[in-house]
């Protein structure tokens, strides 16, 4: 795997100072600051995994155990022939083995490519294909349903690994995990490491094109630890859960890194969300930093007070999301009922970790996205005529109006940017415009260095001369006490190019009548202009969400306007 690197780290001094690298200066290793450090630092007796599952057993593993354990993955990728560079895929959903794969991975020096285990068989075909995999880390009951319907399909995927059955009970074609680490030693010594080698691969999925391969190296680690402190405040005996599932980058950026490379405890839960069993955990485990999704937040707020009241969550220090922009009912909601109010953050597959956050100990400013981090530097570019970023004698216009919206950019520099999509480079170069990493997001930032969504740069409406963002007309539906989720797009009109539509899901009781909608029509031209409120409301219970809990807008239009619907394997099963 070949990967152009596209920024350095020199800026960040002062957080690669906060990792100890390899022993004998021989470079910088993910898995060795995640775990070796700490044991090799007289902590491996501390809790690295509490591990529940969804039948309610539970396992405690400590960073002793985690170095183990990982050491034998290790060598049995060596035994296997994997070579440094070569792609690791997981397929699993959140289970003990799947730290022991990661960790082992990056110790070998080869590529980790996590998958969603609820990806149907032609997602997971294209990126193994598109990630050239050697390995595969599964269990029997995925494999039969995920992969062997499209094996003959991948004809680099020289093994795959099963972590259920011991022996022959395993489909043809798969090894048993187990007996291959058995036969292993736990004593390994990680490779020397170039902070620019490959380390990790995140796919993006695409729209109705094929999903994007961000790369991501071992000086990534640098960006996850400081991160870790700058916008969790994260301390050595904190007892940490971040509720995304590893397939995903903010489950293995915030659910595995980040919080491995500071000593703390991590709460992994295998069950599904559910009101009292999450309050429950956070009570038990005494969770003192949790991260979690807005889709999470609102089916939490959609349960009600009650529930919360039964519960104590007093050990939680600091709680924060990620996925979709917070609306300011929420953040409200959270500290009115929790005791404290969730922070926003903002960051993308492609920044691989934090780039904007609502930080400890500063002003939260609810519906905000927050402030760049120390080491990050943002701005907002301005939009010429067709929406694009603007430029004017060679050069990118920045916005200086905290009213007006524009491109929201980044100065590559930072350790964790993504090197570039995988054998893609006419879509990396689409990315950087005069020096700036466009983001694809619209912005706008106030007096105070605050940023503010408006809206993903291909959801904007232009309506009647009016951009429109979905994201504010969103925000202001949600605080009417009927809807409980919302969702804004664009439709064609002949006059004004396009009128707004909303889709809404209402809470429970509330029936979807025709005075309703004109009620809430009514209600959005009193908060918004006529200009800017829609001009339809359609009812629907269960709108579309990424498993990360962003609203598919695209998928809405799709379907209103009847066109192909695109890559749906991000879509939130319900």
């Amino acid at each position: 795997m070949s990967v152009r690197t596209t920024a350095s780290t020199t800026s960040w001094d002062w957080a690669r100072a906060q990792l100890s690298g390899l022993p004998g200066g021989r470079g910088l290793n993910i898995a060795h600051e995640a775990v070796d450090r700490h044991v090799l630092g007289g902590r491996g007796d501390e809790q690295a995994l509490r591990w529940l599952g969804r039948d309610g057993s539970r396992r405690t593993i400590t960073y002793a155990e985690l170095r183990s354990t990982s050491n034998r993955f290790a060598n049995a990728l060596g035994e296997l022939g994997v070579r440094r560079g070569e792609t690791v895929f997981l397929l699993l959903g959140r289970v003990p083995e799947l730290y022991d794969a990661a960790i082992g991975t990056w110790k070998a020096g080869a590529v980790l490519s996590p998958l969603f285990a609820a990806f149907g068989p032609e997602p997971v075909r294209q990126r193994m294909a598109l990630g050239d995999a050697r390995v595969l880390v599964t269990t029997s009951a995925l494999y039969r349903r995920r992969v062997l319907p499209i094996r003959d399909q991948l004809p680099g995927l020289a093994h795959v690994l099963v972590i259920d059955g011991d022996g022959d009970d395993v489909p043809t074609g798969t090894q048993a995990l187990a007996p291959l680490l058995a036969r292993c030693s736990d004593d390994f010594e990680i490779p020397p490491t170039d902070p620019s080698d490959p380390a990790i691969v995140h796919f993006t999925s695409g729209t109705t094109g094929t999903p994007k391969g961000a790369v991501h190296v071992h000086a990534a680690v640098i960006a996850h630890h400081a991160t870790g402190t700058l916008a969790f405040g994260l301390q050595p005996h904190d007892v940490f859960w971040c509720t995304a599932d590893p397939g995903w980058v903010t489950g293995t950026s915030y659910g595995v890194i980040a919080p491995l490379t500071h000593g703390v405890t991590v709460v992994v839960d295998q069950g599904e969300l559910e009101a009292d069993r999450w309050y429950r955990i956070l009570e038990q485990e005494q969770v003192t930093v949790w991260y979690t999704s807005p889709t999470a937040v609102r089916m939490l707020m959609r349960a009600g007070e009650d529930v919360v009241r039964s519960h104590d969550l007093s050990k939680l220090r600091f709680a924060a999301s990620v996925g979709e922009p917070l609306t300011p009912d929420a953040v409200r909601w959270s500290e009115r009922v929790w005791g404290t109010p969730l922070h926003d953050t903002w960051w993308q597959t492609e920044t691989g970790g934090i780039m904007i956050a609502n930080l400890p100990g500063r002003e939260v400013r609810p519906g905000s996205m927050g402030v760049p981090l120390p080491g990050v530097v943002a701005t907002v570019l301005a939009r010429d005529e067709h929406g694009d970023v603007a430029i004017r004698d060679g050069h990118v216009v920045e916005v200086e109006d905290p009213q007006v919206g524009g491109h929201l950019a980044l100065r590559p520099g930072w350790p964790s940017m993504f090197r570039s999509y995988l054998n893609d480079p006419e879509r990396t170069e689409a990315c950087f415009v005069d020096g700036w990493y466009v983001t694809g997001d619209i912005a706008r930032r106030d007096r105070d260095g605050y940023y503010w969504f408006v809206a993903r740069a291909d959801d904007v409406i232009k309506s009647a001369g009016h951009l429109v963002g979905p994201f504010e007309i969103e925000t202001v539906l949600l605080s009417h006490p009927d809807i409980v989720d919302a969702g804004v797009i664009g439709v064609p009109d002949a006059v004004a190019g396009e009128t707004v539509k909303a889709f809404v899901s209402l809470r429970d009781g509330v029936e979807p009548t025709p005075d309703l909608a004109r009620e809430l029509i009514g209600y959005a031209r009193s908060r918004l202009g006529a200009a800017v409120a829609p001009r339809e409301i359609a009812f629907d219970p269960h709108l579309p969400h990424t498993r990360s809990g962003k609203i598919m807008r695209r998928l809405l239009k799709a379907r209103e306007l009847g066109e192909p619907e695109g890559d749906l394997s991000t879509l939130e099963r319900t």
